[in-house]
């Protein structure tokens, strides 16, 4: 058994407490944070997450730890602690899924939207990056979740659009370029459930420890 091995039951009481520092840890912006969505995003899941994503071994440049620690999350809807903290420069990053030939978005993508959504409506003010490069009909997976949005309501200026990608791995790539050069504190990943802890690698493992990520999956 390899030295990082991790028993959620050991590290419960550890990670609650280093939860409680989250605030701490996000310099600036945890007076500005409503203290309603503070508390409606504390419970057990998202605590614990919490403090896997900030020091429980995600946060660091090493793939094998990244990929542990990872799997100890529980997947869930609950808004992150990092982004109810910090809700305004915790960006929110929308992974794409393949379009229909004619350009149109398949079910499981307009599902992530609907979670994005969700979490844009909440945190008006939280930069959202949308990211997915394969077009079909000339359009990308990125211009039609940017499009969706601001026709449900998300204004224009919010929305990055990374449209180069063709995987998961070149997501996480692409998007940690934008995430250094705007200087974000934090990204909450949303994707399906069968896709979230493989895109929180990834993404974990492109931003190299410099920042913490957490994930929100599509009901």
């Amino acid at each position: 058994m390899s030295k990082f091995s991790l028993r959620p039951r050991r590290l419960l009481v550890p990670a609650v407490i280093a939860s409680a520092a989250i605030g701490l840890a996000l310099p600036g912006h945890a007076s500005a944070a409503s203290s309603l969505d503070v508390v409606d995003a504390l419970s057990a899941t998202t605590l614990v997450n919490g403090a896997l994503s900030l020091v429980g071994g995600c946060q660091t440049s090493n793939r094998d730890l990244i990929t542990t620690c990872t799997r100890l999350e529980t997947l869930t809807t609950q808004v992150p602690v990092m982004l109810a903290v910090n809700p305004f420069t915790t960006n929110i990053v929308v992974l794409g899924a393949g379009l229909y030939p004619n350009g149109t978005m398949r079910p499981v993508l307009v599902s992530r939207l609907q979670a994005a959504l969700q979490l844009a409506q909440r945190f008006p003010f939280a930069p959202i990056i949308v990211t997915g490069g394969v077009p079909q009909s000339g359009v990308t997976e990125a211009q039609a979740m940017r499009q969706w949005l601001v026709a449900n309501g998300i204004p224009a200026f919010r929305i990055t659009e990374e449209n180069t990608s063709r995987s998961t791995v070149e997501n996480a790539i692409n998007t940690n370029v934008i995430l250094r050069q705007r200087g974000a504190p934090g990204a909450v990943v949303v994707t399906s459930p069968d896709h979230l802890e493989r895109a929180m690698i990834d993404f974990r493992v492109a931003v190299a420890g410099r920042i913490p990520i957490a994930g929100v999956i599509a009901p």
